[in-house]
């Protein structure tokens, strides 16, 4: 028959604790004592520390050192084996769902693949990537996310062949952010971009009003055309200038066209400068500078007036030309404006009895055709011949009463006039325009300011804005 001895304590010869139970809780030893196990294994689906929290649990086959918002460290000098990433066999598929702690090799040589991170993700969980062929520049990887991606809810991609990279997972504000990069450029996690097409030309410039002398014609809106790479996301911000308005006065400058632009996060802003408002009556009131300059009023002395200079401000290649002289003569009063400038050409002085004519504009093919935009304004007389508006939306010069309009979303400047007050007054330059041109491929179809939209040109879509407005590439 077998013997059982209850206790709740054992204490050894000095009367120190050896195992203690109290209630559901056994106590082996002391706090200063060294317990030691000789030849045997201590089995526990847990091991905590005093405040109860686990220090080592396992559930199933799955081991889990400390609790939630502990710190587990590594002891200085001491080495991690088989911790950090597992790296998994080499993937060629199309997509690609990644798993925090893992690493892949990702050949691409006969097919782009995009790559999913995780969806929920805690600070500090990393996925590792690395070009296993040298191929990525040629089929790139598109990172996708439903969190962010350093700080966008953005796609990213990968560019560049032999890129690795180690994507970490930071916090909802930035979401996966790249830490450690090789081969990787500039920046590891490149935005996706792509070839756009850009046509901006300004207002053009109001008619000048020569009052018993012929006004100057108003200078082109400025012409500039650019290249340049767009993010997907990305929002390019359009801004159409008007165009200047003609005066019945001839005594205040004639107003400038407005500017127009495009802008965005990513290119280089265009701007075009609204073309120069036309010369009004006398030596004092010049052309005015501008995109293309506005072309110098009659004037009762001998000589010439002052045209107002294009390109101003200056870029490279130029955006328009200088405006004509006016010509006077006091022995002659057939008092003739000189004609604006046009993007394509001077605006033409006048002569005695002839208002010189607005400088020719510069064609495009942006749309799909040849359309010429920003053609200077005619110079205006006080009788005899007024100069004729430059191709492009050019208005003409008149001889009394209201100088012709530039066209409308051409940047044309307007026509000059002669004769103060009523009705008699300098045209009203021709309003800008801002054309986009991207691959129908790459259209997303998101747009404000209601621009006008064809789709297969040549394979291009093409955003025509003859307002404010916006694309997000």
């Amino acid at each position: 028959m077998s013997s059982i001895i209850k206790v709740d304590t054992i204490k050894d010869i000095a009367s120190t604790d050896i195992i203690k139970k109290s209630g559901t809780s056994i106590t082996v030893g002391t706090a200063s004592d060294t317990t030691t196990v000789a030849g045997n294994a201590v089995r526990s689906n847990a091991i905590q520390a005093a405040d109860g929290a686990n220090i080592i649990s396992q559930s199933g086959t799955t081991i889990t050192l400390g609790a939630s918002g502990d710190t587990v460290e590594i002891a200085s000098g001491a080495s991690l084996v088989g911790g950090g990433i597992t790296w998994q066999s080499v993937v060629t598929a199309s997509t690609l769902t990644t798993v925090a702690g893992r690493g892949y090799p990702i050949n691409t040589t006969s097919n782009a693949c995009t790559v999913t991170l995780p969806s929920s993700a805690s600070a500090g969980n990393q996925v590792q990537i690395v070009d296993y062929a040298g191929t990525f520049a040629t089929n790139n990887i598109t990172l996708t996310s439903s969190l962010k991606i350093e700080g966008e809810t953005l796609d990213k991609i990968l560019t560049t062949n032999r890129e690795g990279v180690i994507i970490t997972y930071v916090d909802v504000t930035q979401g996966w952010v790249a830490t450690t990069g090789v081969n990787s450029g500039d920046q590891a996690l490149d935005p996706i971009v792509y070839s756009a097409d850009f046509l901006v030309v300004a207002g053009g410039g109001g008619g000048g009003n020569g009052g018993s002398r012929g006004g100057g014609g108003g200078g082109a809106g400025g012409f500039r055309t650019s290249t340049q790479l767009i993010g997907q996301g990305r929002v390019l911000t359009v801004t159409v200038g008007d165009g200047g308005v003609g005066l019945n006065v001839a005594s205040s400058p004639t107003p400038n066209g407005s500017n127009s632009s495009i802008s965005g996060t990513g290119i280089t802003t265009i701007t075009s400068a609204g073309g120069g408002g036309g010369g009004n009556e006398g030596v004092g009131i010049p052309g005015v500078d501008g995109g293309s300059g506005g072309g110098g009023a009659g004037t009762t002395g001998s000589g010439s007036t002052v045209a107002g200079s294009g390109n101003t401000p200056a870029t490279s290649p130029s955006q328009g030309n200088d405006g004509g002289a006016g010509i006077g003569s006091p022995s002659n009063n057939t008092l003739a404006g000189g004609g604006g400038g046009g993007a394509g050409a001077v605006g033409q002085a006048s002569s005695l009895s002839n208002g010189g004519n607005g400088g020719a504009g510069s064609a495009s093919s942006i749309t799909g055709s040849s359309v010429t935009y920003a053609g200077g304004g005619g110079g205006g007389v006080n009788s005899g011949t007024p100069g004729s508006g430059g191709s492009g939306g050019g208005g003409a010069g008149v001889n009394g009463g209201l100088g012709t309009a530039g066209t409308v979303n051409t940047g044309g400047g307007a026509g000059g006039t002669a004769t103060n007050g009523g009705s008699n007054k300098g045209g009203i330059g021709g309003k800008g325009v801002v054309i986009i041109s991207v691959p129908d491929a790459d259209y997303s179809g998101t747009t404000t300011g209601s621009p006008t939209v064809a789709t297969g040109v040549s394979g291009k879509t093409v955003m025509t804005f003859t307002g404010d407005g916006s694309y997000t590439g």
